[in-house]
Formats: structure tokens, C-alpha cells, sequence
């Protein structure tokens, strides 16, 4: 019965926040609330939940400074010089920018922590993405993707944790994934350029008189009127203007009595663009403190590098960060509870979300369902399929994960799979590899902090993120497994 209540609720809740039928807050809520009842917690359920919370205000606390701090440094310029730079160098393709998206996140990634992954990323890509009317929920796709693959890094949690309960040492188990982890990359990467094509065609086909058609020679520009005639207005003419996506001046250069080729790289640069009006990087914003660039700028790099050093508390290093953020470039007291208002909006969307969790997962704890399914797929799985055990435990790891914490799955059901394997001459070593290979599906689990944290700082709702993002981490994860088994790394007993 628990078996049944437990996939039941979690089919429920991805049915109604896919469908829409219910916002992801309300669904963590009363579905497992439901369900718990059903499975006879009775007036205990309260008391799962509260103990589930604890765990998580810690957490709760981290993002809701998290999104002070950052939006205040994005709010004061800090990173308008950035994405100046990133729009030199990628332009204003939309391919290219979905590419260099999953390059950055991968890169940054390898700090192993995927808040401060989803939190630069978005700090430098989403006023790119809202100024070329890109869609954001691209950009979460492919972040998502990104550090879900990079998560097996032994410093990222999954791969440590497996080698701690299989008591084996952390490098057997990650440096034969390497060329998995390659694999995995590349088909996050390609996955990126086809999404960056599909924005480019689907901008082209909103407003081919600003886009254009594609140019056989560099792929994607503003394309050319012509008969001297068209949309743009010329650099030493004149002409009627259309109306371009937000940052888009529709300005050409006049050779020979024709417009040429429209030059959004440069428009899109250009400080005095006003098309960025009442966005993140509107240039005539009030809140833009230019004497302060270089004093945010070293707070900003302190703060990284107590989040790396590890020296304090993450929660504590944002608070006092943002404290001091707020103090010295809003030293009024009235601009500084303007600033946390405007915040608000993303605070108590991804602070509800985290305490939500909470009811999902202490409902799911507290019941028993965790141990029961757990319990349930080791037994159903057929004695003469032994020798597959590590190829079972990485398919299982993909879903397993996604409803359940790395703790529950690596030290509650990887040990009982491994010590199964073992009858067959699979290594714990093997099993180990296998059951990471999930990982770039369980990063998109409504129960990781951090995908709520990127999903609430790109104002994407997390059904239409999971909509694009699933089917494709699912495959990036096969293909983990795929490349392990062929490279050895994953052997069939």
C-alpha cells in the first residue's frame, strides 16, 4: 500500500504542476498532505513535516539572501559590464548566446555548488536573454543541464556520498566517468545550439522586418533590405524605424544608396540604448551606483570566496554580505526597504517553495513510503538479471533521485543494490559510477534547493521548466551510462 501511495503522489504532483492545474507551492503542500492521510499518519503528519523543515531553514535562509544580495549588485551595474562584454564577444545571435550559456554554467559548475552555479548565470545571461525577447525558460533548461552533468564532480556531493557508503575511495569511482562526463557534456552542448536555433527562428519568425533571414556567410544576422529600402534606418540617412525586441535599435549603415547589413551587435552595447527602459538593465536606472563599481565589485568577489573557502556558514556569508551591500549604497533607510520590496516577489516565491518541500518530504519520510519503494524495486527485480545490476542501479538512479535526496538513495538504497551485485562479480566501484550517472535528472527534482533558486531568479514557472528540461536530462543521463558501459567503467557481471 505505501508502495502504491508513494508513486501515486509523486505522479499527482508532476501531473498538476505540468499540466498547470496547480502552482508548485500549493501542489507540495496538498498533495502529500492527501496522500499522507490516506497512508495513515493521522495528526502526526504535522510533526514529519516540522521535522522535515528544520532541516531546511537553513536553506530557506541561504536563497533568501542569496536573491537580496544579487539582485541588489545587479540592480546597482555591478554586472552590466559583463554582459557588455559577453554581447561583444557572442553578439546577439540567439544560438550563440544559449551555447555560451551552457559553457558558463559548465564552468562555473565546477566549484561543485549549484546555488552559486545558478546564481552567476543568471546574473550574467537573463538581461541578455530579456533583451534579445529570448525566452528564459531556454536559459534554465540549460543551465539545469550543465551543472546536473558536472554534479558528478567528487567535490559535488553524489560522487563523494556513493564512495562513503560502499567504503571505497572517492577517485575509483569518478575518474573512470570521465570520458562519460565528456559524453554527457557534449550532448549538453548540442542540446544548447538546437535551442539557440529554435530561438532564432522563432524570433525571426515573430519579426522578420528586425531579424531578417539568415546570412549563408555568418549564419544569423540582420539580413538586407532591398532596393534601398526597408525597416532600418540608415547610419547616414534616414528612414522609418521598426519596432525592435527590446535592446534592438533597427540601425544600418548606408553603402551605395542601400542598407546594409543591421549592426545589432553594437546597438546592443550601447549605453545610451534606451529600448532597455523598465528592465534589469535599463542605463537610466535610479538604483545604478557607477562611484561604487569597484567597491561592489570586491565585496562581491569577498563573498565568492567565503562560499569556496568554506570557512562560514553560507547563509550568515549572505546576510552579512547584503547587509553591507544595502548600508553603503543605499545608506537612507527609506531606499533600503525600497530595495528588499523589490525583491520580494522572488524572496517569497523560492522561500514557499523550500518550506513546501518540506510537507513532500516529511510526508514521504515519516510514512515510510521512501524505504517501502526502495524496498520494493530491489525486490522486483528478477534474479537472472543479477549481471545487470549496475546498468538497473544507473536507469533507477535517474527517477530515484529525482523523488528522493542523495542521502536517502545513496546510503539507504545503494548499499542493499550493491550487496546484491556482489553475488553476480560486480564491484562496488562499478555500482558506484552507475548510480551517479542520474544525476543531471535529479538536479531538476522540485526537492533540490537550487533549481528552485534558479527557476525563482529567472521568473520561470517550474512546470514549463520541467516540461523542456526532463525528456533531455533524461537523455544526457543515458548517455552518461551508455559511454560508462562502454568504456568499462560499468561492466555487466
Amino acid at each position: 500500500m505505501l508502495v502504491l501511495l508513494g508513486f501515486a503522489m509523486i505522479a499527482v504532483f508532476m501531473v498538476l504542476i505540468m499540466t498547470k492545474k496547480m502552482t508548485p507551492v500549493l501542489a507540495l503542500i496538498i498533495v502529500p498532505t492527501v496522500f499522507g492521510l490516506f497512508a495513515g499518519a493521522g495528526l502526526g503528519i504535522g510533526d514529519m513535516v516540522l521535522d522535515s523543515m528544520k532541516s531546511m531553514t537553513s536553506t530557506a535562509a541561504l536563497l533568501m539572501f542569496a536573491i537580496i544580495y544579487f539582485g541588489l549588485m545587479i540592480d546597482v551595474g555591478l554586472f552590466d559590464p559583463l554582459v557588455r562584454f559577453i554581447l561583444r564577444k557572442l553578439g546577439n545571435d540567439p544560438a550563440k548566446v544559449v551555447l555560451g550559456t551552457a559553457l558558463l554554467a559548465a564552468a562555473v559548475s565546477l566549484d561543485g555548488d549549484g546555488s552559486t552555479t545558478f546564481i552567476l548565470t543568471t546574473a550574467a545571461m537573463l538581461p541578455i536573454y530579456l533583451r534579445l525577447k529570448m525566452s528564459p525558460v531556454v536559459l534554465t533548461c540549460v543551465a539545469g543541464l550543465a551543472n546536473g552533468t558536472m554534479n558528478i564532480v567528487p567535490w559535488g556531493g553524489p560522487t563523494a556520498r556513493a564512495a562513503s557508503a560502499l567504503k571505497i575511495d572517492v577517485n575509483e569511482v569518478f575518474v573512470p566517468m570521465i570520458p562519460s562526463l565528456i559524453a554527457g557534456l557534449a550532448v549538453v552542448l548540442v542540446f544548447a545550439w538546437v535551442l539557440g536555433l529554435q530561438e532564432r527562428n522563432r524570433l525571426r519568425a515573430a519579426a522578420p522586418e528586425i531579424w531578417g533571414v539568415p546570412d549563408t556567410a555568418e549564419g544569423f544576422d540582420g539580413g538586407s533590405t532591398a532596393g534601398g529600402s526597408g525597416t532600418g534606418r540608415g547610419r547616414n540617412g534616414s528612414g522609418p524605424a521598426g519596432e525592435a525586441p527590446a535592446g534592438l535599435s533597427p540601425e544600418g549603415s548606408s553603402v551605395g544608396g542601400s542598407v546594409a547589413v543591421l549592426e545589432r551587435t553594437e546597438t546592443l552595447v550601447d549605453d545610451s540604448d534606451t529600448a532597455m527602459a523598465d528592465t534589469a538593465l535599463d542605463p537610466n536606472r535610479k538604483t545604478l551606483r557607477p562611484k561604487l563599481q569597484w567597491f561592489n565589485l570586491g565585496l562581491t568577489v569577498a563573498v565568492m570566496g567565503m562560499l569556496i573557502a568554506d570557512l562560514v556558514p553560507l547563509p550568515y556569508v549572505f546576510m552579512v554580505g547584503s547587509a553591507i551591500a544595502l548600508l553603503v549604497n543605499f545608506p537612507h533607510v527609506k531606499d533600503q526597504g525600497a530595495q528588499l520590496v523589490a525583491h520580494a516577489q522572488s524572496i517569497v516565491a523560492v522561500v514557499s517553495m523550500v518550506m513546501a518541500a518540506a510537507v513532500l518530504t516529511g510526508v514521504l519520510t515519516g510514512t515510510g513510503m521512501v524505504e517501502a519503494m526502495s524496498a520494493w524495486l530491489v525486490q522486483i527485480i528478477p534474479s537472472d538479471m543479477g549481471p545487470l545490476m549496475a546498468v538497473i542501479t544507473g536507469v533507477l538512479s535517474i527517477p530515484m533521485t529525482f523523488f528522493m535526496s542523495n542521502d536517502a538513495f545513496y546510503f539507504g538504497v545503494l548499499p542493499v543494490l550493491s550487496e546484491t551485485a556482489a553475488h553476480y562479480g560486480i564491484s562496488a566501484a562499478e555500482m558506484a559510477r552507475a548510480s551517479i550517472t542520474g544525476q543531471p535528472f535529479h538536479m531538476q527534482s522540485p526537492l533540490v534547493p537550487a533549481i528552485l533558486l534558479l527557476v525563482s531568479l529567472a521568473k520561470v514557472d517550474l512546470g514549463d521548466h520541467h516540461k523542456k528540461v526532463l525528456w533531455r536530462s533524461a537523455v544526457v543521463s543515458l548517455v552518461m551510462l551508455g559511454v560508462g558501459m562502454l568504456t568499462g567503467a560499468i561492466g555487466i557481471g
